[in-house]
């Protein structure tokens, strides 16, 4: 049986903002002179979103509204969050408010505005099951990309955007009270009207200080317990000569350096974005901690220099002290690991290209400066990465700073090693 197959520049594979941010910059070079650039990403979500479990009210951006979607590869876009507010009303307010930094969701927001303006080329709840390399004479040629509803793409280059996933400690099972942060606005609303006596929440970086601030608030009656290995919150080093790890040219000199440098860098400047709190949050956490010993009444529980060392499916934790060793076992309604994320492994869905991806004496995956997959075999296109590439590329890898900038260093790429091949548009025919 043979059926037409659409032939696509390049094939996204999940549409967070990383490939939404490609998807824009395509649009902005459709529109200018030269050959088109064809696309279709694919999304398992129904709709688009962006950590929806974590859209706290009150939480803030970490990053200046200027590391948007666009304006550090195109200062001058009209998907521009300054663009997004002009069209919602706010942009006088805004700029009145003084601040750099957004309300979360806020951003979610303005991503949801930019999506609605190129869903043209995204199929939402559309899953990537498989990749199937097309080979020619000097080697693979396209990659036949199927999907959840029986669709097949054929691509020249594709683009890989699978995301994050939530990282739970080796042996912690996630079950009904026991759970990764990135749950926590659907598990708070399941929550209300139950009163619950007592959460523990693990963790010591920005999202478990906003996870025990929104706990402590939303359940008057409950205890929250914050457990972490460090004397206190420590607070993100956002001053402006750090911030310079998240620069465009950061990015080239990380490539470039040996893995020593590499690993020093990472050392030094980790506390910029991980195991970091902002320093107003920090400061209200405490305020709170004081206030509850002044009242005689504590529910914000600071176990510091601790760790948990067993947890049950029933919520029942034990404490250990670091110092002394002492054990204090606690019921919880619900437990938070507020633990991270690590990149998704793309070469899964890679099928047989997958254990033909070059990796390093770690074991991780080879990648070109312009985020294309090293292979043993030749590749007419690319295979390219939006994340996981942080050994190589450094700390902007799963990060918003870099994003405008790094889609279009991708584009550039896709175009400089286009070859001549079918017209864009054509369908080439495919036996399945």
């Amino acid at each position: 049986m043979t059926a037409e197959v659409p032939i696509h520049d390049i094939v996204g594979v999940g549409f967070g903002p990383s490939n939404l941010a490609l998807a824009i910059a395509l649009a902005e070079h459709n529109a200018g002179a030269g050959a088109p650039v064809t696309a279709h990403f694919l999304e398992r979500q129904p709709r688009f979103g962006w950590h929806r479990g974590m859209l706290i009210d009150t939480a803030t951006m970490q990053v200046s509204f200027l590391k948007d979607l666009v304006t550090l590869r195109n200062p001058t876009s009209e998907f521009s969050f300054l663009n997004y507010l002009h069209a919602a009303g706010r942009l006088v307010d805004f700029i009145n408010h003084k601040n750099l930094f957004p309300l979360r969701v806020e951003f979610h927001d303005y991503f949801e505005w930019a999506a609605a303006k190129v869903d043209d080329v995204v199929s939402y709840g559309t899953e990537v099951v498989s990749v199937t390399p097309v080979y020619d004479g000097s080697g693979v040629a396209y990659f036949d990309v199927r999907a959840s509803d029986g669709s097949c793409l054929r691509a020249r280059n594709l683009v890989m955007g699978t995301g994050l996933r939530p990282q739970l400690p080796e042996g912690v099972t996630a079950g009904a009270r026991i759970w990764h942060n990135s749950e926590l606005l659907f598990r708070v609303d399941a929550l209300r009207g139950t009163d619950p006596k007592r959460f523990v929440v693990v963790g010591a970086g920005q999202s478990a200080a906003e996870v025990a601030a929104l706990l402590h608030e939303e359940f008057p009656r409950a205890e929250v317990c914050a457990v972490f290995a460090r004397y206190g919150y420590s607070p993100a080093d956002d001053s402006s000569f750090a911030n310079r790890i998240f620069d465009p040219d950061a990015v080239d000199q990380f490539y470039r350096a040996g893995e020593p440098v590499k690993d020093r860098l990472m050392r030094y400047h980790g506390a910029t974005n991980y195991s970091a709190v902002d320093v107003d949050l920090i400061d209200e956490l405490y305020r709170r901690v004081y206030r509850e010993k002044v009242l005689g009444v504590e529910r914000l529980r600071l176990f510091n220099v601790s760790r948990p060392v067993e947890v049950t499916g029933t919520g029942t934790v034990t404490i250990e002290s670091l110092t002394t060793g002492e054990r204090t076992v606690l019921d919880a309604d619900a437990v938070v690991y507020a633990t991270g994320y690590r990149p998704a492994d793309p070469t899964p869905l890679l099928g047989e290209l997958g254990p033909r991806c070059l990796r390093d004496e770690e074991g991780r995956l080879r990648v070109e400066r312009d985020y294309r997959l090293v292979t043993e075999f030749p590749l007419r296109g690319g295979i390219y990465l939006q994340g996981g590439t942080e050994h190589t590329h450094g700390i902007t890898s799963s990060l918003l700073s870099n994003t405008a900038v790094r889609v279009g260093e991708i584009l550039q790429s896709v175009v400089d090693r286009r070859v001549v091949a079918e017209p864009a548009g054509e369908f080439a025919v495919s036996a399945r």
